[in-house]
């Protein structure tokens, strides 16, 4: 049997809730579609459940999960009793109403990380690294892909030493980091300064960036390392015939990374109002577990949908979709599901850095809350009149096939 994959992260990659998850599903069943066995390694059991399937794109004959926490087979893992609990506890956390929700999870992340407005990462722990490092020699992989910096410090482990290794950046952290703190924000970790992130990127064979920009960047930044980019795939899906789009609707999808939350306070505060006075009849509905942050009462015609099995039930009624972000780096991968599901995407110069220019740009970029609010009634008026909006977007994820994005990742493997 050839030699496996292994990818060591801290979450079961799946689509439809966090934008880091979703690429890690799509990188692996793209190496499951080339013929490769893959094995996913959890640092920790972070799983929204105890017991939970993988995703069905994830084939169980060549991908399986294992971690020093988990019971495991094809096509499913369990937590062991300890981690087990504290899935539990989260689940309970919340069934609670949503200011007595967010103040006693602002409790138990004070109890692990301080009092912080958002967690970046959190860095493998040594017992997990060495767990990890012990299983991934006996494996005897062909190669190991780490997710981000915050498991690179499993590459020190003498055990790997000889074993090709990837890094999967997802994002230039260091630059992430600045941008929040000079919000005002406190985060963990406290210091993340650009020769801290240098340094653990160092530590593997192969840097993978999110996108061109960034890849240019490190490859500046790291003279000698070998720095490819390889972006997020979009498989375009039509609209279905027979299902309209709705009148005056909106889409926004994010996780409840700090990043999401600060963009779409901003954007219900500043731009929604105004939004609503040039198109009446809008409706905002927002997907993903960004909503569990946005307590309080919501604007009129907004709704919180939560995480949503499948987003076309969403994305394909809307008639445009908003990206109000104002920090963070990487490549905002909701806007390629926008754009796979037809929609055209009012967003901030901060939402679109990093993708590809073409006379199909399904964005219209805006500065400030009121240009943005212009931006999305114009949207949504030209995307009613016609289907130009439509194909354009549907015509852009043509530079985001799997083969054409994932060609430089598959070459680093070898």
């Amino acid at each position: 049997m050839a030699a496996p994959i292994v990818l060591v992260t801290d979450e079961i990659p799946r689509p439809g809730e966090a934008g880091h998850l979703a690429y890690n599903h799509a990188v692996i069943g793209f190496l499951a579609a080339e013929g490769h066995e893959v094995v996913v390694m959890l640092a920790r059991a972070r799983l929204p459940w105890p017991v939970q399937r993988l995703a069905p794109a994830l084939d169980p004959a060549r991908v399986r999960v294992e971690g020093p926490e988990l019971i495991g087979g094809r096509g499913w893992v369990a937590a062991r009793p300890r981690p087990a609990g504290r899935i539990l506890a989260r689940q309970a956390l919340r069934l609670l109403p949503g200011a007595l929700r967010e103040g006693l999870r602002r409790r138990a992340r004070a109890g692990e990380y301080g009092v912080v407005d958002a967690v970046l990462g959190r860095f493998i722990a040594p017992e997990a690294a060495a767990w990890a490092a012990g299983r991934i020699a006996a494996l005897a992989p062909r190669a190991v892909l780490v997710d981000t910096i915050f498991r690179a410090p499993l590459l020190r482990e003498p055990a790997l030493r000889g074993i090709r290794s990837v890094l999967l950046a997802h994002d230039v952290f260091h630059r992430r980091h600045a941008a929040l703190a000079a919000r005002g924000l406190s985060l963990h970790p406290a210091t993340l300064t650009r020769e801290e992130e240098l340094a653990l990127l160092g530590l593997a064979d192969v840097v993978v960036a999110i996108q061109p920009e960034e890849e240019a960047l490190l490859r500046a930044l790291l003279p000698g390392r070998r720095v490819i980019s390889a972006p997020m795939p979009a498989r375009p899906r039509p609209r279905p015939p027979g299902r309209a789009r709705e009148a005056g609707l909106f889409a926004f999808v994010g996780s409840d990374g700090v990043h999401n939350v600060d963009g779409m306070r901003w954007f219900l505060d500043a731009a929604w109002p105004l939004l609503r006075r040039l198109v009446p009849e809008a409706r905002l509905e927002i997907c993903g577990t960004v909503g569990r942050a946005l307590t309080g009462a919501l604007p009129p015609g907004v709704a919180l949908r939560g995480v949503v099995p499948d987003l076309a039930a969403v994305l394909h009624r809307a008639v445009a979709a908003v990206a109000p972000l104002r920090a963070g780096s990487g490549l905002k991968l909701k806007l390629l599901d926008y754009a796979a599901h037809g929609l055209p995407v009012a967003a901030t110069p901060c939402a679109v850095e990093g993708f590809e220019r073409a006379p199909d740009w399904p964005f219209a970029v805006a500065e400030d809350a009121e240009a943005l609010a212009q931006a999305a009634s114009r949207l949504a008026a030209e995307a009613a009149a016609d289907g130009t909006w439509e194909r354009r977007a549907l015509g852009y994820c043509r530079l985001y096939a799997p083969g054409r994005v994932f060609a430089p990742l598959a070459g680093a493997l070898g």
